[in-house]
């Protein structure tokens, strides 16, 4: 069947106590080798059997996915491991301690019975055991360890809500699960392991501050800063542009004061020429701008809720019709350079420094 013609089934579950009733016919069907997508406490996953290749393989069409980007295993317990990786480092098990269940994926020599659907043909695989109780439900209920990217087509902005899911796969995909708005709104750190140092691959909900405290010295990929790669990444959000509404993006960072003047001459030049211009910006430079379109994604030192809002936001930004959307950076500290990270993803390269 193709997948641009299937019906998709939603299913409200509660996020708190997701019963029985509610997820065994998505978990039948997950087994069987059918997608399903669900909230984790980062963003909507898009779920397939991670021991079925087959069943991985339609996560890549239906998402219109490069078969060389690489997928994250979910888990609901360490036990599950065994099927997954080959061996767990002394460091991997201390994180696992500190920051399991939660929003960290462990990059970990990969297990055979892992298909190289999953690792893009990688000797790696990442795995994580997400926190959100529907998650952890449905792979108990399944049986078997999950792989899932976010659920959305390749290079939108991560669904943060069931509803996002259906903008971009109702018709592709057969299960939707739908749990409310997810609490992150970031994908999950990704830290390769199978290196020393370890290798900071993808910020995300568990800083580097934090990792830190647990390990000691934490490198970071150039990829983190915006440089892109040109050889087979080695996580989910290194080599492609990421996270991008319609419109194209264009970041501007440098000192407040700066980065506010450069936006209002940017938004002048861009109307001169006759485009509709939206602005991403923090709530404190609301007042600033007179563009058609000015969305805030929270406060400027308020990071957690910027990062819980940032996709919401680029999304809202294609309903607004707009024709190019200027984006205020934030501060690096923190979740602040998981935020960056995906800003600097979306804008693909176009970002003026002041």
């Amino acid at each position: 069947m193709d997948v641009r013609e299937m019906h998709t089934e939603v299913v409200l579950v509660s996020p708190e106590a997701p019963s029985e009733e509610a997820i065994a016919p998505a978990a039948a069907a997950l087994k069987a080798g059918h997608l399903v997508a669900f909230p984790t406490e980062t963003v909507y996953g898009l779920g397939a059997n991670a021991l079925d290749g087959a069943a991985v393989a339609q996560i890549f069409a239906a998402k219109g996915r490069p078969a060389d980007n690489p997928l994250i295993v979910h888990v609901a317990d360490r036990s599950a491991l065994g099927q997954v990786v080959r061996e767990i480092p002394p460091k991997a098990i201390a994180l696992m301690d500190g920051f399991w269940p939660g929003p960290l994926t462990l990059v970990l020599p990969r297990q055979e019975a892992i298909p190289t659907e999953v690792s893009a043909g990688l000797a790696t695989v990442g795995v994580r055991m997400p926190s959100h109780p529907i998650a952890l439900a449905l792979i108990r209920a399944a049986g078997v360890p999950i792989a899932a990217p976010s659920a959305n087509r390749s290079g939108r902005p991560s669904p943060t809500s069931a509803e996002h899911v259906l903008e971009d796969m109702v018709g592709r995909i057969p299960w939707v699960l739908d749990g409310g708005e997810t609490g992150v709104g970031l994908e999950s750190t990704v830290l390769d392991l199978t290196v020393d140092p370890p290798v900071l691959l993808r910020p995300g909900g568990v800083t580097v501050e934090q990792l830190q405290q647990v390990i000691g010295e934490v490198q970071i990929d150039p990829g983190v800063n915006g440089v892109v790669h040109t050889s087979r990444p080695r996580s989910p959000g290194m080599k492609y542009t990421h996270y991008a509404p319609k419109a194209p993006v264009i970041l501007v960072e440098g000192p407040v004061l700066r980065m506010q003047a450069k936006i209002v001459d940017l938004t002048a030049e861009y109307q001169v020429e006759g485009k509709r211009v939206g602005i991403l910006c923090a709530t404190e430079s609301m007042g600033r701008y007179g563009a058609p379109v000015v969305l805030d994604y929270g406060g400027r030192h308020q990071l957690d809720m910027v990062a819980a809002n940032l996709f919401r936001a680029l999304r809202a930004f294609d309903r607004h019709r707009v024709d190019v959307v200027l984006a205020e950076a934030v501060p690096e500290t923190g979740i602040g350079l998981a935020v960056m990270n995906r800003l600097r993803r979306a804008a693909g390269g176009k970002v003026v420094s002041v």
